[in-house]
């Protein structure tokens, strides 16, 4: 059975931290259904715009039936092509803000044909584009073993990686691996149990990071970032995952600490280097959010601010 409702994690967090302006260029990286988009239209006046992105096209028809806004334009595109995207548009160093929701929506994982729930059974696929790609059921049928247990301990942290990659191989031995809880059951075969998670979260989160490559995307993107922006505009990111959020930290990190100087030497003001970000801050879901929505419980919030570095360029 298949689902529209999405609840946006952290909604009102991620909008307080855009700081809206009403005639502001915002971009939703991830459209999704259109929670957090919805949110910053209500914001904006008519001279205001967002601009959204998504991958999935399925999320794009939602769009196109469901909001009808002349602010708004949906683009079906992975957000690792943001730049060349907004350069057409002459947009480049005009962002009042951009809203990077990192988690997969509700409709996506309640889909069983999308085959990214160990909960219901379906096609093993966990393509979020599904118009080109390899799928996970042939990505599992032509790696070996190591490469398995290497993306499920890279991507996953699952310490039972190897234990786990060589039961994949020893079914396939027999059969193939074509659905979602035939891989499901392999893993809880080697996990028996684990408290309040599902034995193959880690393994299932592990092989759609890498079969959509989501961490090099993200990288590639943030680096992206700080060229798009307007002085003051905000970037707001929200993370699922330890090894997305250190992405995001240390980028943050690295484009708004000063260097320090050497001590003992004189040092002038005027000679610090300025940063391009200001880091704003983390947040987490509130005592309410994590009782109403789960899928916040491992939600992290962070934003930053573009300053006002390289004057001429603003």
């Amino acid at each position: 059975m298949t689902s529209n409702h999405h609840q946006s994690v952290m909604f009102d967090e991620s909008i307080e931290g855009l700081n809206v302006k009403n005639n502001g260029i915002y971009i939703d990286a991830t459209f999704g259904r259109g929670g957090h988009t919805r949110g910053i239209l209500d914001q904006l006046n008519q001279s205001g715009k967002v601009i959204a992105f998504d991958q999935d096209i399925g999320a794009v028809d939602y769009a196109k039936e469901n909001f009808n806004d002349d602010r708004l334009e949906v683009i079906h595109s992975a957000f690792v092509n943001m730049t060349e995207l907004l350069n057409k548009r002459g947009l480049i160093g005009k962002i009042d803000g951009i809203l990077m929701d990192l988690g997969v929506s509700s409709p996506q994982l309640d889909n069983a044909q999308r085959g990214f729930s160990f909960n219901h059974d379906g096609p093993l696929d966990m393509r979020m584009d599904q118009t080109q790609g390899m799928s996970a059921a042939q990505w599992l049928t032509s790696a070996n073993e190591t490469e398995i247990a290497d993306v499920l301990y890279q991507y996953g942290e699952e310490r039972k990686s190897r234990r786990i990659a060589s039961a994949i191989k020893r079914y396939q031995q027999d059969k193939s691996i074509d659905t979602t809880l035939q891989l499901a059951n392999i893993i809880a075969s080697v996990i028996k149990t684990q408290k309040n998670k599902h034995p193959a979260t880690r393994s299932f989160q592990a092989i759609r990071i890498f079969i959509n490559q989501e961490l090099k995307q993200l990288s590639e993107t943030l680096d992206q970032i700080i060229e798009l922006l307007a002085c003051g505009g905000r970037l707001v990111v929200i993370s699922f995952h330890s090894i997305e959020d250190r992405i995001v930290k240390q980028f943050i990190q690295k484009h708004s600490r000063q260097k320090q100087a050497p001590k003992g030497l004189p040092v002038m003001d005027s000679e610090f280097k300025k940063t391009a970000l200001k880091d704003l801050g983390k947040k987490f879901a509130s005592k309410e959010e994590l009782q109403t929505n789960k899928r916040s419980r491992s939600a992290i919030l962070r934003t930053a601010q573009r300053t006002e570095l390289e004057m001429e360029k603003c």
